[in-house]
């Protein structure tokens, strides 16, 4: 039933019903009902993670499955109607919630299947007050054009109705005479608002009276409708905690009008299915501008049916700091979700899981449908996306265009163009993957940043490779920012995030045609790591070498240490060494000496041994087998390409021949030679086996 979406079967299944089902009451794409789960008051789901995890994807989905179906609206925190008022409204009688009230009015209020329009009078009512504020220039076409949009909202018939024209005309009418004085305008804009709902005998105007005292409610009107309607405006163009207050009634008034939408035996007969709100960046103040007055309101007692569903981009926020907390999974039968007294315990924060293995299987397999695809190009992606559905899909998408031009690896796909637009050119897939992962600039700075391994070694770049304006500070405010954006921490990692990192590294090699900058950078952490009194700082430098192409001193290092090193410690370094960004071979002027050809392949299965003259006083046949084992490992965890079988087979022969050479790590090194090359292939991190049986030297 979910149509492009994988792995999101929890909240998407009809039988037995999925999460969305439980609670809007309907299965998705169907007009089936089933038994809510929580029938006295849904819980606030909010779904949590970094960009590029298919929050997005999710609320999209779920817009689709109940559109036509029962009410929906989706709304965007970051949309740009939410980041600033309309040319030529005074910022007094405009806000991002406001104006997101108002867009998420109109889409509910269209017709669905079985029921017509709702309508929103109360919080017309409101909004029209609030507009009035802004309304003392007497601009006569801005007004009219405001005020057109805010009634119309009252309307529940066809929007090209003969009566709905003529209402609205005529409330307009009124509104411009009332303000034919030179005096305050919301007071008789307000007069003019409840006058016109006053007026007539059809039901549709017994809604509208009914509608027009609830404002008597608002504090201290004093049972005064027209007060509690002044005062609203008032407090909105005050700002501040007084705008909050208001919106909070603004917010209010709408599931208000929704709940007497589905008042009555007659009206629930028609609306089988409870209606659903959706938004997206629920961070920004659009969004928290919704969130925190609901989840108030329903910690007051003031319930509603409203199924509100949010994307949160991290994994917290200060308004949830109470909210229950589950994975996607855990949810597949029922939530075990129940609220607090405390407003945040209103909210369910819900995880979104990476893709599979399978999931990422079949997405590739079906955008590539009918092509030759690489046999180990399914889990080489999973291997280096994490799961993302972003980077999965574009990945797929990349396959699709590319691989019939000869692309067949990831590094060739991720480099290559794709056109995700019609109307737009295609660009590098790194770089359209960048620019959703990375946006609001900062860019530059955090491709470099990428090479660094903690906040010391980053202000090391900054200081060396970064403009002076940048320095420290910018080093901690983009380490806040990958927090903030939810991105995982990683030791030894400065851009904690594996799938980001490789996006960012490969940006930093392709910075210029010589690679300048990616050995400047390498260079810049080589000295860094060449001095100090940290105890691994070895392998860092050793690590920033092989980024350099430098392989000697790896295998010098390896080498050296294998007869009196621990060998889990040992297989450790190897790990993390053999884990440096490949950069292929290049010659002292920078310049590739074959352009694009990856030999590490050739010198792991020992094609290389005849031309190599191991250094005096070393063990030859050692030294040859280290420098295999370094490339083996180096080329199959490469993220960027497809490992080799005929490298895992050698992985496995190099690993047994040296455990014959240490008795006392034997079973470790001897279970890498099995567990590695079967992990490598399959897209899995290598990892040192564990010392079940306590046998590894000290």
């Amino acid at each position: 039933m979910h149509r492009g979406l994988h792995g999101r079967g929890a909240l998407f299944d009809t039988e037995p019903p999925g999460l969305a089902s439980r609670l809007v009451g309907l299965r998705p794409y169907q007009l089936r009902s089933v038994p809510v789960e929580h029938p006295k008051e849904p819980p606030f789901v909010v779904f949590t993670g970094g960009r590029g995890q298919g929050r997005s994807a999710v609320l999209h989905e779920l817009r689709e499955a109940y559109r036509g179906h029962t009410p929906v609206a989706l709304v965007d925190g970051e949309d740009r109607q939410f980041t600033a008022p309309p040319p030529e409204r005074p910022p007094e009688s405009w806000s991002p919630v406001g104006q997101a009230l108002t867009t998420i009015a109109e889409q509910l209020a269209e017709p669905v299947t079985g029921a017509g329009r709702i309508g929103f009078p109360r919080l017309a009512s409101g909004l029209l007050a609030v507009a009035a504020g802004g309304w003392s220039d007497r601009d006569v076409p801005r007004i009219r054009q405001e005020a057109e949009r805010i009634l119309l909202l009252n309307e529940t018939g066809s929007r090209l109705s003969g009566f709905a024209g003529r209402w609205v005309s005529k409330v307009v009418a009124k509104l411009i005479a009332s303000m034919s004085s030179t005096g305050p305008v919301v007071e008789p804009i307000i007069e003019a608002t409840l006058e016109a709902f006053a007026e007539g005998i059809a039901p549709t105007h017994r809604r509208l009276r009914r509608a027009a005292t609830w404002y008597r409610d608002y504090p201290n009107a004093g049972g005064n409708a027209k007060l509690g309607l002044i005062l609203l405006s008032a407090h909105f163009r005050a700002g501040g905690d007084s705008r909050a207050h208001a919106e909070r009634h603004l917010v209010r008034a709408l599931l208000a009008d929704l709940d007497d939408a589905y008042a009555g035996v007659v009206q629930r007969s028609h609306r089988p299915g409870r209606p659903v709100v959706l938004i997206d960046n629920v961070q920004e103040p659009a969004g928290l501008g919704l969130l925190e007055p609901v989840l108030r309101d329903r910690a007051d007692g003031i319930a509603d049916q409203v199924v509100l569903c949010a994307a949160l981009r991290g994994d917290s926020h200060p308004a949830l700091r109470n909210a229950a907390r589950r994975t996607l999974p855990e949810v597949v039968r029922h939530t075990g979700w129940e609220p607090g007294t405390s407003p945040s315990s209103r909210a369910l924060l819900l995880a979104l899981p990476p893709l599979t293995p399978d999931d990422t299987l079949h997405l590739l397999g079906s955008a590539a449908q009918g092509l030759d695809v690489p046999p180990h190009l399914p889990h080489a992606t999973h291997r280096l996306t994490g799961g993302s559905p972003l980077g999965v899909t574009l990945l797929a998408e990349s396959a699709r265009q590319n691989l019939p031009r000869g692309a067949a690896s990831l590094g060739p796909l991720l480099t290559a163009d794709v056109v995700v637009h019609e109307d737009r050119d295609g660009r590098p897939t790194y770089r359209e993957l960048l620019d959703r992962l990375v946006p609001g600039g900062r860019l530059d700075e955090l491709t470099v940043l990428a090479a660094a391994h903690d906040r010391d070694s980053a202000c090391a770049l900054a200081a060396a490779r970064l403009p002076d304006d940048f320095g420290a500070s910018g080093v901690l405010d983009l380490e806040e920012r990958l927090a903030r954006e939810g991105l995982p921490a990683a030791a030894g990692q400065f851009v904690g995030d594996p799938f980001l990192r490789a996006l960012l590294l490969l940006r930093l090699h392709h910075a210029g045609p010589d690679h300048e900058r990616w050995r400047a950078v390498h260079r810049t952490l080589v000295d860094h790591y060449a001095d100090g009194d940290r105890p691994d700082r070895d392998r860092y430098r050793l690590y920033h070498e092989l980024a350099l192409g430098n392989t000697d001193p790896a295998v010098a290092h390896l080498r050296g240490s294998f007869p009196r090193a621990d060998a889990g410690s040992w297989l450790a370094t190897l790990l993390f060494v053999a884990s440096a960004p490949y950069f292929h071979a290049h010659g002292p002027d920078g310049h590739d000496r074959r352009a694009g050809h990856d030999d590490r392949a050739s010198i792991a299965l020992g094609r290389t041994d005849a031309a190599q003259l191991p250094p005096d006083s070393v063990d030859p046949v050692l030294h040859l087998r280290v420098r295999r084992l370094l490339h083996a490992v180096w080329q199959l965890t490469d993220p960027l390409v497809l490992p080799d079988p005929k490298v895992g087979d050698r992985l496995r022969f190099e690993l047994e021949q040296l455990s014959n050479l240490r008795p006392a790590g034997n079973p470790l090194l001897w279970r890498a030679s099995r567990e590695w090359p079967a992990d490598a292939l399959a897209g899995r991190p290598l990892r040192v086996p564990d010392d079940e049986n306590g046998t590894g030297d000290q």
